[in-house]
């Protein structure tokens, strides 16, 4: 049995994740702004009210663990985002700020927060996007998304270097354009689908393949 966190975990591919999981045997701890009923079904541990981007949370949230969990964190998936459009036409600095917070930021704010609960064999999973590659933009737009999921990207393979010594593996993976309220539920594939495809690839997750940019469906993702 795993030790499984998940931030966002209260709609969308954070829930079927949590749902996933808690399917396999594992005690999953849901991390989000809010509470439901549906994760207060599923979770082990649910612990509301927490905003990932406020620094004095995060202390609080790893005392909580210290407490509850019954070994170390396995499986820590960074899956809180923010997703807005800013144009040349309709461009909005805040919303550029907000998203690099929510989306780079606090992952590796949440990250080294919790190092103290992880071991050798831990995994880190961010959850990016594919529209956080340089390479493969062109449609242009989204300044504050691309932006954001490209400063995580960099920070997640910073991460795997800097924790290789520790054992702890790290990923970046792209869920895929998935149907959910981000996207006004307009996505190919199912936050199920998208969930199985993430735990895929967190499970093919190791030290020697760490740092690598992953689509939930295995292929490997231009820079």
């Amino acid at each position: 049995m795993a030790n499984v966190v998940i931030t966002g975990a209260n709609r969308g591919i954070g829930l079927e994740l949590a749902r996933l999981y808690e399917a396999r045997g594992d005690s999953v701890t849901a991390i989000c702004r809010e509470g439901n009923e549906e994760i207060e079904d599923i979770a082990d541990q649910v612990i509301a009210g927490i905003d990932v981007t406020d620094e004095e949370n995060l202390p609080k949230v790893v005392g909580m663990l210290h407490k509850l969990l019954d070994g170390p964190v396995d499986i820590l998936i960074n899956n809180a985002g923010l997703f807005t459009n800013e144009t040349v036409a309709n461009m909005s600095l805040e919303g550029i700020r907000q998203q690099m917070e929510v989306n780079a930021i606090a992952p590796l704010n949440v990250t080294m927060n919790f190092l103290p609960l992880m071991t050798e064999g831990s995994k880190v999973a961010n959850i990016t996007s594919r529209m956080g590659s340089i390479a493969d933009n062109t449609s242009g737009g989204y300044f504050g998304y691309r932006a954001s999921k490209a400063a995580l990207n960099a920070i997640g393979k910073s991460l795997a270097i800097d924790l290789k010594p520790a054992g702890v593996a790290v990923a970046q993976i792209h869920p895929g354009y998935v149907q959910t309220r981000m996207v006004g539920f307009t996505g190919d594939i199912t936050p199920a689908d998208a969930a199985a495809g993430i735990a895929a690839r967190i499970d093919e997750l190791t030290l020697e393949n760490s740092g690598g940019f992953w689509h939930s469906n295995g292929q490997a993702l231009p820079w």
